[in-house]
């Protein structure tokens, strides 16, 4: 990493005044786009029996919005770089607003999937560009640090605060309300944005190659959806077909870049060690942070009996945690080293995860907490560190391009997380016996998913419904204990590899003149 000499005179020219607020306000957009990811997941119940989808459908509206940021979050970034990364901003943020209301008041399940679809485009428009702007924002590399782990912890607390803001608003309004609270964000962030935040591109980018952006998008969409298909129906024609077209076009589209003289994103960066190690830790902890905040909530909820709300609340101390440690990573990484920082963050989050295998139907919350809080220290540490690497190695007009690739490994760790640890879970709680003497329509959707044996039951006399339920938490539980079992030795041996990858990595010092 190219590191300038430490400048004493550290003037308002590279201190641009403003720049804090322009900070509050883009981090607040990687917030809300990060949270309406898992805000969905609470009030599928209510949007079920408003639009009544299929199963089908109902599995397109919760997945599209996060296949299509998946799929466009390289040629977004790549554009920004081209365009502006300003002017794509401020699009975007008009059209999320715009999408947003679309979303709330879809009359039809198709509607719906249209408009979530949207709502994933102008989601791809907004997260790499707001760490591009970072960059561009902070040139003094302690503020950037600081800045990049604010950025950090919103979008790593982001998976923990929507089931919170979900629950609040399900209890109080109507469900299209979870789409209604972006506008006055985005309202925000287009006046402040405007007067604000500086314009930045990559003053000579080469034209932006479409059959780069179609191989792109059609590569990510087919990997995450046949990641995401296999964990929830297991191997099929579908999810296999989609799996082969999509590592198909993510290996043309690599072929490509390294041909093309303005690729859509430099394929050379991947030979910078500590840049690779970087998106590998970036990856698996945002894989470990998602897969176990999407099952707690569910043990929380069907197996502990908390309500939406509450249950939201019960996983607070993981975004806490991510908060605190974003805040003191930079710091850390230079007091100790950027190695030591991201295995030891990742090493945490392998541990928390090892301590679910001892997880029961009855297991105290102070357990619970401390396991989240360990897991959101341990994400906040090693998803900041990385961010910051990963822009730091690239020049800064490239900045679009190599926040787009941290942004993608987030989005692949999520589905990754979710797809891993679920097959896991799935394998070994659709294995279990259910009691004697119910019916085989019952006993089918007892054993699709935990919801689905909870939601039968109760059409069950008493005598029958406890025994079924008992029986289908308490294989949930082994299916958790299982999955998180494999996921602490994925994690813990990420945190070996993170410490040979990024070995002499450090952070910039020196102040960097604009």
């Amino acid at each position: 990493m190219i590191s300038t000499e430490k400048n004493p005179d550290t003037t308002d020219a590279v201190r641009r005044p403003g720049r804090w607020i322009a900070l509050s306000v883009l981090v607040l957009a990687v917030l809300l786009v990060a949270v309406d990811a898992t805000v969905l997941g609470l009030a599928t119940p209510f949007l079920s029996e408003d639009l009544e989808p299929t199963g089908n459908q109902l599995l397109w509206i919760g997945d599209v919005y996060s296949f299509v940021i998946a799929g466009l979050l390289v040629s977004m970034g790549s554009l920004g770089d081209r365009i502006g990364r300003k002017k794509l901003l401020l699009v975007g943020a008009v059209a999320f607003g715009a999408v947003s209301v679309l979303n709330a008041y879809a009359t039809t399940p198709e509607m719906m999937i249209v408009a979530r679809a949207l709502l994933g485009v102008a989601g791809a428009t907004l997260m790499p560009s707001t760490l591009a702007l970072i960059r561009n924002l902070f040139h003094d590399p302690r503020e950037r640090s600081l800045a990049i782990g604010i950025w950090g912890a919103m979008a790593s607390a982001g998976a923990a605060v929507g089931p919170v803001v979900g629950g609040f608003l399900l209890e109080h309004f109507w469900w299209g309300s979870v789409f209604l609270i972006n506008l006055p964000v985005m309202a925000v962030l287009v006046v402040v944005g405007i007067k604000l935040i500086p314009e930045s591109k990559n003053p000579a980018p080469g034209p932006w190659d479409m059959l780069s952006v179609g191989l792109s998008l059609v590569g990510m969409i087919g990997v995450v959806y046949a990641i995401k298909e296999t964990a929830s129906h297991g191997v099929s024609w579908d999810s296999a077909v989609a799996a082969v077209v999509g590592v198909a076009a993510l290996t043309w589209f690599v072929r490509r870049q390294l041909r093309l003289p303005a690729p859509l994103l430099d394929m050379r960066l991947f030979h910078h060690r500590g840049f690779s190690g970087a998106v590998l830790a970036d990856l698996l902890t945002i894989l470990g942070l998602s897969g176990l905040v999407f099952f707690l909530s569910q043990f929380l909820q069907l197996v502990q009996g908390r309500g939406p709300l509450e249950a939201g609340l019960a996983e607070l101390p993981a975004a806490i945690g991510a908060v605190t440690a974003g805040l003191l990573a930079g710091f850390a990484a230079r007091r100790f080293s950027v190695r030591s920082v991201v295995s030891g963050g990742l090493a945490a989050v392998g541990l928390a995860l090892g301590s679910v295998t001892l997880l029961d139907q009855h297991t105290d919350y102070p357990l619970l907490g401390a396991m989240l809080l360990v897991v959101g220290v341990g994400a906040g540490f090693s998803f900041t560190v990385t961010a910051d690497v990963i822009l730091s190695s690239v020049p800064k007009e490239q900045a679009g391009s190599a926040s787009a690739v941290s942004e993608t490994a987030y989005e692949l760790g999520a589905a990754l997380g979710i797809a891993l640890l679920g097959s896991i879970v799935t394998g070994v709680y659709r294995g279990f016996p259910t009691p004697a003497g119910i019916p085989a329509d019952v006993e089918s959707a007892a054993h699709e998913s935990l919801g689905g044996a909870v939601e039968s039951a109760a059409a069950l006399p008493a005598a029958q419904a406890g025994p079924l339920v008992s029986a289908a938490q308490e294989a949930f539980v082994d299916g958790l204990r299982s999955a998180a079992g494999v996921g602490a030795a994925v994690l813990l041996a990420a945190a070996v590899a993170a410490w040979f990858l990024l070995r002499g990595q450090k952070l910039e010092d020196g102040i960097e003149h604009p």
